[in-house]
């Protein structure tokens, strides 16, 4: 009998990407129809069995994946997303006949504790970490006591792409904040500001470079550029504060870029929405006050997990083993234009 067929085989008959042909297993609802069709007639095809990969977690005691709850957020903005993510993740777990176990910590050592309590108890088989940084104690514990896991978030080190120990999904924050920043140089003024987060969060760095990108693209030198930055801790009275600050700075703006909605939601209290606007991960608070921001696609990364959990590699980076399937997925984001809130804050 020969080898069984894999995702990858699946892929290339349909020609298209192992990410696709995971979302229509998992999640078919956020592929267009024409080519989620395709990817079926290459499953039939081929005899590929959809359900056979996550028979690695089922076959051993709890067929369970232990994930930490996050503190509710001081202005319930951005923690929104790990909601979204959890919800998504859980969903397609359940599709597959796996479980989510949920658990709470108030910081990285008391995760730990979780894991450790977890693991020695049995109740789970894998974890699914959120919000990594660099030197992240959770995945060096995770690998020194031999436990399947991948991690929302890169391990933000030197070596942040092809990173050798560790499984992850991630959503390119770059790309994000370029097309964000392209989209108002191409419709309000090439003098675009930018709210970010303090230097070393991984995370607020990779999104500012997407800035820094399109705006020497267009032509400003670095040192004007640095007029047309701030960074703020993230929340709606720390954009407002830093919005006033960057207007004293940069003597004029057409447009702000954020990394994250709290932010851009502190520059519209603060500017009566006279100046536009875009923030980062189109909460429900950028579609009801009606400005744009960039999406991440929350269902591919839950799909993008799961696969890593249950797919060739199980969660574990093997040493030394031959996997053709890389360890990583980086998902791109998408740009979501609005009009923009009426001024009704002007004053």
């Amino acid at each position: 009998m020969g080898a069984q067929p894999t995702v990858t085989d699946v892929a290339g008959a349909a020609g298209v990407s192992r990410q696709t042909v995971s979302n229509v297993l998992n999640a078919p609802e956020v592929v267009r129809p024409e080519t989620r069709e395709r990817v079926q007639a290459a499953i039939r095809t081929l005899g590929y069995r959809p359900h056979a990969s996550a028979r690695r977690l089922r076959t051993q005691k709890s067929s369970t994946i232990g994930i930490r709850l996050d503190p509710i957020t001081q202005d319930g903005i951005s923690g929104s997303i790990l909601d979204r993510f959890l919800h998504a993740l859980t969903e397609l777990a359940d599709r597959q006949g796996l479980r989510v176990l949920l658990f709470t910590a108030d910081d990285p050592e008391g995760e730990i504790e979780q894991f450790r309590r977890l693991s020695d108890g049995a109740d789970v088989d894998a974890f699914v970490l959120t919000s990594t940084f660099h030197g992240d104690p959770r995945t060096e514990w995770l690998i020194d006591h031999g436990q399947s896991f991948v991690t929302f978030g890169r391990p933000w080190g030197i070596d942040d792409m092809t990173d050798p120990e560790h499984l992850w999904v991630d959503v390119d924050g770059r790309s994000g904040l370029r097309d964000a920043t392209e989209h108002l140089l191409s419709t309000v003024g090439n003098r675009i500001g930018f709210l970010g987060w303090p230097a070393g969060s991984g995370t607020g760095d990779d999104r500012r470079e997407g800035w820094l990108e399109a705006m020497r693209d267009s032509g400003l030198a670095d040192a004007e550029l640095q007029r047309l930055e701030v960074a703020a801790e993230d929340g709606v009275t720390f954009g407002a504060d830093a919005i006033r600050r960057l207007e004293s700075q940069a003597g004029g703006l057409d447009g702000v870029v954020c990394t994250s909605d709290s932010l851009a939601l502190g520059v519209l209290t603060a500017t009566g929405g006279r100046i536009p606007v875009v923030g980062y991960d189109d909460t429900p608070v950028a579609a009801s006050l009606g400005f744009s921001s960039v999406a991440q696609p929350l269902d591919e990364v839950a799909a993008g997990v799961l696969e890593l959990l249950t797919g060739v590699h199980g969660g574990r980076v093997q040493p030394g083993g031959d996997v053709s399937d890389p360890r990583h997925r980086l998902v791109a984001p998408r740009l979501v234009v609005r009009d923009g809130p009426p001024l009704i804050w002007a004053r």
